[in-house]
Formats: structure tokens, C-alpha cells, sequence
């Protein structure tokens, strides 16, 4: 597969148009191409949420919303706004509506994925393909991309911020508080990815009562993630703090600033470590060998998905009813273990 260079110097549109915690993998994909070849132009498609995100990021050049919310009018809108044509189009989304915007998109090169993993025939609508590959992790994946274009995609930057101006929120935020934050994510669109709100109460009072730490809640503000926070609230003998329902750019310096996280397997999780924060992720739905923290902080990770002793393979499957094998006990024992490896004063990370 020969991929023509002109994209070096011209223009580049990544179509990842949705999920949070996907955009985080996409940002490593894009510094690098802006890394090897800083006179490419980038446009990114996103639709609003994840876009808030990216806004202001110094390998993004363009953003170009897709408001899901219009219906066929997004298609017509976002393909006004984005021109063209392009250079290279980057197909890294493959569900059906990333598809369709993909082949309207005029291109010279759609790089997408193999017909194998290239769902709802969106290997119909591009031009060039990578090659097959055993399953990995989701992150690794997406640099099969830069293997096709010749890009070395080492070290990986994510480059997610805070940004300057964001610093002084940070600081009027963290500065009354009287002890280290310990942020819970107990947020994810998926009842399978959650944990029993009794199990966060326990733990976030433990965080106080054992590790003098200040739990803060964080998250989404739908109907579900808000009854959660109640309920949290109510059984918790210390109130925690809570930011349900700010800003993604929130919650990037709130991330930033907190000396530990304790994520469901959620974009919080992959925030915390694209800002090497140490985060204990609790996953058990998806497979952590495909979804879960990469390459940080591994260590801290609990893992329901596999059963004791098992050595699963990589893979998309989903296991049900997985999260509530997770006692406060397991995530205490890995709260143990960043007081000794990561936390402020610990040994050399």
C-alpha cells in the first residue's frame, strides 16, 4: 500500500466524529502527524461534546461540528463548512454515520480500516486500507494509521492541557481545600460499566477517614449520574464535593490537579492518564486489555472482567454483571499501593 506524501504539506480530515474517551486516543495520532509533518493543516470532525475538548489543542487547526441533534442536516452542514478537497481523510471511526460522511468527503486518500474490522461496510468507502492485525488496544490500534503513513508515533502526547488560561480556575478551585483531592468518576453511559453507589459512599468516606484525602465527585449531568450523586451524598458520612455536570475543560484541571482518581472504565479513566495523573481504574464490562489504562498505571487497576487465574485474550467481547465482583476492599488495597508508590512524597515514579 503506497500512500502518496502530499498530505505532508497539505490538508488532513480525521473523521472521529463521537465518545469521548475515543477522541483521548485520537490526540496521540494527531501530534504525531503534526510532529512529523507541522505543515499539514488538520481539521478534526466532532460533534459538540467531544469537540469542547479539543478546542484550543496545538495539532488541531480546524474543528468542524457534526450536531448529531440536525438529523440529515448535519451531513449538509458539516460538508459545507469543510470544503475540500482533501489530501488525506482519516477513517477512524467506522460506525454507519461516520461512513457516510466519509465517502461524501471529497479525498484523494480515505485511509480506513481492514474489511475485517471495518463494521457497517465502511471499507466500502475508502480508498486505502491497513493492513489486518490481531486485536490490540484500542490506543495501538489507532497507530496502525501512522504505521501506514510512515509516521513514528513515539513518544506518545496527548498534549491535553490545561491550557494557560485555565490555570487560574484551577487555582481558585483547589486553593481553600485543606487536603489532596481524590476524584471519583463515577460517571459512563453504559449501567454495565457502573459500580454500586453504596460501594462509592464506603470508599469515599475511607478516603477521608484512612487517607486524608478530599473525595470530589465528578461526571456528567443526565438523570442517572445525578440520582447516583444523591444517593452518594446521602449515604456518605462525609459530604463529598461535587462537579457533576461541569465542562470537559473542567474537568481536564480538575484531573490535572488531584493527587488520585478512581474511574469506571469511562473517558476520566483515559483523561487521568493522557495527564499522568494515577488513577485506579475499575473495569469489568470491556475487555482493560483493549480499553482499560494504557501502558500507566496498570498497577492500580482492578479488573472484574476476567475470572481469578485467567489469562483472556484481547478482544471486543462485553462480559455482563461484572462490576459488582469489585469490593471497597480491592479498590482500597490498590489506594494502598499509590500511597506508596505515587503519592505526593512516595519513591521515584
Amino acid at each position: 500500500m503506497t500512500i502518496p506524501d502530499r498530505w505532508r504539506t497539505g490538508r488532513v480530515c480525521v473523521v472521529m466524529m463521537s465518545a469521548v474517551g475515543d477522541t483521548v486516543h485520537t490526540l496521540p495520532v494527531l501530534t504525531a502527524l503534526k510532529r512529523h509533518a507541522p505543515r499539514c493543516r488538520i481539521t478534526w470532525v466532532l460533534q459538540p461534546g467531544p469537540a469542547s475538548l479539543v478546542r484550543g489543542h496545538p495539532a488541531v487547526d480546524e474543528i468542524v461540528l457534526f450536531e448529531k441533534a440536525k438529523g440529515w442536516r448535519a451531513y449538509r452542514d458539516a460538508l459545507r463548512r469543510l470544503g475540500g478537497p482533501y489530501d488525506l481523510v482519516l477513517a477512524l471511526q467506522v460506525y454507519f454515520k461516520a461512513g457516510l460522511l466519509t465517502a461524501l468527503l471529497p479525498g484523494t486518500v480515505k485511509l480506513g480500516f481492514d474489511r475485517a474490522r471495518a463494521r457497517d461496510g465502511n471499507w466500502l468507502v475508502t480508498t486505502h486500507r491497513i493492513p489486518p492485525h490481531p486485536p490490540q488496544h484500542v490506543q495501538d490500534q489507532y497507530f496502525e494509521f501512522l504505521d501506514a503513513l510512515g509516521v513514528p508515533h513515539e513518544p506518545v502526547v496527548w498534549d491535553l492541557g490545561p491550557w494557560a488560561a485555565e490555570r487560574e480556575a484551577q487555582r481558585r478551585f483547589f486553593g481553600p481545600l485543606e487536603r489532596p483531592v481524590a476524584t471519583l468518576a463515577i460517571g459512563t453511559s453504559d449501567p454495565q460499566r457502573e459500580w454500586p453507589v453504596a460501594r462509592w459512599a464506603e470508599l469515599s468516606d475511607a478516603l477521608v477517614e484512612r487517607y486524608d484525602l478530599q473525595p470530589v465527585l465528578a461526571g456528567g449531568g443526565s438523570p442517572r449520574e445525578r440520582e447516583t450523586e444523591r444517593e452518594i451524598t446521602a449515604l456518605a458520612r462525609h459530604r463529598p464535593l461535587s462537579t457533576l455536570g461541569a465542562p470537559l475543560r473542567d474537568l481536564v484541571w480538575l484531573l490535572d490537579g488531584s493527587a488520585l482518581v478512581v474511574a469506571l472504565d469511562s473517558a476520566p479513566l483515559h483523561m487521568a492518564v493522557a495527564l499522568d495523573r494515577p488513577v485506579i481504574g475499575l473495569c469489568g464490562a470491556w475487555n482493560p486489555k483493549r480499553t482499560g489504562p494504557y501502558r500507566r498505571f496498570l498497577d492500580l487497576l482492578v479488573d472484574a472482567y476476567g475470572d481469578p487465574g485467567e489469562d483472556y485474550p484481547i478482544s471486543a467481547e462485553k462480559r455482563r454483571d461484572r462490576m459488582p465482583r469489585i469490593q471497597v476492599a480491592d479498590v482500597l488495597e490498590r489506594v494502598d499501593r499509590w500511597r506508596v508508590r505515587y503519592a505526593p512524597g512516595a519513591g521515584v515514579r
